[in-house]
């Protein structure tokens, strides 16, 4: 059977189920046993082991199975939640993710499984399967058939409908066990399955003739639930009926039965299946190169608009200058779609941080929590896929430098849990990232004794220079505070890798700091990568872009307004004295500039609290324009970000105003 086809289905839901188990595990640890978080988390573990034994991949599948086995025995009262069977669970999960991380190279789920199942057998003290995993394998005939009766009697009084649905699958049908895998999904997204004929675990592998029968609760009625399923292929037939109930007095189920307790739980429906079953689904999945593709082909129309309009600008045609401007506009609404196509929520990032703070904090032998505000805060799709790892780098530094060991924040009349707080929020066209602590806070003496030892600084600059140039002297290269080299930190790289990584993606990162009370690191990215709002300027005869991001206003400086301080043109701007740059020096731009009879047309920009104002020779006006790559050859000239191709077919540059700052 070829399965290819729905290995990226399998691993996007993969991920998807990983995830909700981490997350699960988590929230089981501080519940304490909350059988509704034990509940979500087997549901996630059965769905895996499914997906798995469809796809053929048997180590992901027996390990899933002892994961179910020892979710299935808490449900059922038969343990109770440790610390050994939580941690045992946690790496179980772990090995799941490098399961999925080896088929996604496609090398399979080769991952030995011995060692972990044994811990899962020894954290739970079983010496083999817990009993009753299932509704079709613990009960004999008599008992399924009183709790179905029983659930279908309740589900009925509460307006569900009950269905018994026969599905007939195509005798050619070559993958029976995914056909069965993907009805299943289907119907559980209409209600709750409450059994199956054949059992599940029989469905899942296949084995079954031509046929299989459910019993489904529901909103949906017969022709819904029937329209509903035939849209999988290769289903030949789907008969939704009634099912018969036995509705006698002795029909009741066992009330010491272990397995009909919890299932009358867990299958029962409720309000939040009511939910379930009325949503509409109407969302499709698209693969990202796809989107990539798309938003190419925008670029070029981008690059082209541009075109038309300066040639509506030449000829002055008033029809051709009002069709540019439908252009335009429709251009404008056709960039938002696609640009929120691209768009995801942080919180894909964020989730993997809490159990990577659980692992970190105990191996430190420090309490910590993570606190995350802002998760659907939306970023570009590129932009997710590269911040992960600097993320990882800052709040490991703050656990490792910033958080202090319980009994040195009892003695600082702290409390003995260190709190992070990782947060997300858009501000204008950008978004901010910030990581918080409530540690030590940044010691500018030891940071100022390092950067002397270095050579970065003079003991008269280190005196002179204000708190966060200080602070943000940790980014340079080989830069370390540590006093002892670990796995956390002090191997002198980490902040200068956050640093290249994040101005790699347009964006900038400061950090400030007090003393004894702690830390905040904000990192500022671009809504999005590829087409951003520029200001044109020229430079004696050369084109140069700036993000509007970046400036703050365009102004006319008067010369009498310049002064020098240490050689340095300044400027006093709005109560404030900053740095006058002519564009021409910064750029070395040969040739005369523009000599100005009065004004001379300045930019002024800002890089987190610092700003500068840039003299140019004109200003060409604001436009949007594509972000061209430079390439591997001319990709680190600083402070060109990258070029764009003007309506004129001209070249421009685009400069990075924080490295000109």
């Amino acid at each position: 059977m070829d399965t290819n086809q729905y290995l990226d289905l399998f691993l996007d839901e993969s991920r998807e189920h990983l995830q909700n188990m981490n997350q699960g595990l988590l929230e089981l640890e501080k519940s304490h046993g909350n059988l509704e978080i034990i509940n979500e988390i087997f549901r996630s573990a059965h769905t895996l082991k499914g997906m798995a034994g469809s796809m053929g991949f048997q180590n992901m599948t027996e390990l899933t199975h002892q994961l179910e086995n020892i979710l299935d025995a808490l449900r059922n009262g038969e343990l109770t939640i440790s610390t050994g069977i939580i941690d045992a669970l946690f790496a179980a999960a772990d090995h799941l993710e490098e399961m999925v991380d080896l088929i996604t190279d496609g090398n399979g789920d080769n991952v030995a499984i011995h060692d972990i199942m044994r811990q899962l057998k020894n954290a739970a003290g079983l010496k083999q399967d817990p009993v009753g995993q299932t509704l079709n394998e613990s009960t004999t005939n008599g008992e399924a058939e009183n709790f179905v009766a029983t659930v279908m009697q309740q589900a009925k009084e509460q307006g569900f409908n009950v269905w018994q649905v026969e599905v007939v699958v195509r005798k050619d049908c070559m993958l029976k066990a995914a056909r069965a895998y993907m009805v299943v999904e289907i119907v559980e997204q209409m209600g709750e399955i409450i059994q199956t004929v054949p059992a599940t675990e029989a469905l899942e592998n296949g084995e079954y003739d031509t046929s299989f029968t459910l019993i489904l609760i529901t909103h949906d009625d017969e022709a819904a639930v029937r329209e509903k399923i035939l849209k999988v292929s290769e289903i030949d037939n789907v008969v939704v009926n009634e099912p018969e109930t036995n509705t006698k007095e002795d029909s009741k189920p066992n009330n010491g039965s272990p397995v009909a307790e919890e299932n009358k739980q867990t299958q029962t429906p409720s309000t939040k299946n009511k939910g379930k079953a009325s949503q509409t689904h109407k969302t499709i999945r698209v693969s990202t190169q796809r989107l990539d593709e798309l938003m190419n082909l925008f670029e070029e129309l981008v690059i082209d608009k541009g075109r038309l309009e300066e040639i509506s600008r030449t000829l002055k045609h008033q029809e051709l200058e009002e069709t540019v401007e439908m252009i335009s506009r429709t251009s404008g609404r056709l960039q938002d779609i696609i640009l929120n196509l691209r768009m995801e929520p942080v919180e894909q990032v964020f989730n993997r941080f809490p159990k990577m703070v659980r692992s970190v904090s105990r191996e430190l032998g420090k309490k910590i929590e993570l606190e995350m505000v802002g998760v659907d805060t939306e970023l570009d799709r590129n932009v997710i896929d590269e911040i992960g790892d600097p993320l990882v780098h800052l709040i490991r530094n703050s656990m490792d430098h910033g958080i202090e060991t319980p009994e040195v924040r009892l003695g600082k009349e702290k409390s003995e849990v260190g709190r992070i707080t990782l947060r997300a929020f858009h501000r204008g066209n950008h978004v901010f990232i910030e990581i918080e602590d409530d540690g030590a806070g940044i010691n500018r003496q030891k940071i100022t004794n390092k950067a002397i030892e270095k050579g970065l600084l003079s003991e008269e600059e280190a005196m002179r220079l204000p708190d966060n140039e200080v602070y943000h002297l940790m980014f340079h290269s080989g830069f370390s505070t540590a006093d002892k080299i670990s796995d956390i930190s002090g191997r002198g790289v980490g902040l200068d890798v956050v640093k290249n990584k994040i101005e790699s993606l347009g964006g900038s990162v400061s950090v400030d700091s007090e003393e004894g009370k702690g830390s905040l690191f904000t990192i500022q990215l671009p809504l999005t990568l590829s087409i951003i709002s520029t200001m044109l300027v020229n430079v004696h005869q050369e084109t140069y872009a700036l993000p509007l991001s970046s400036i703050v206003e365009t102004a006319l400086i008067e010369e009498k307004d310049l002064f020098k301080t240490q050689g340095q043109e300044m400027l006093e701007y709005r109560g404030r004295v900053i740095p006058f740059k002519r564009l021409q020096d910064v750029l070395s731009v040969p040739g005369q500039s523009i000599q100005h009879n009065k004004f001379i047309p300045a930019i002024i920009a800002q890089s987190g609290k610092a700003m500068t104002a840039f003299a140019v020779d004109q200003f060409i006006g604001q436009q949007e324009i594509v972000i061209k790559s430079l390439g591997r050859y001319l990709g680190n000239v600083q402070p060109v970000s990258g070029a764009t191709i003007l309506g004129n077919g001209q070249v421009a540059l685009i400069l990075d105003c924080a490295s000109m700052i």
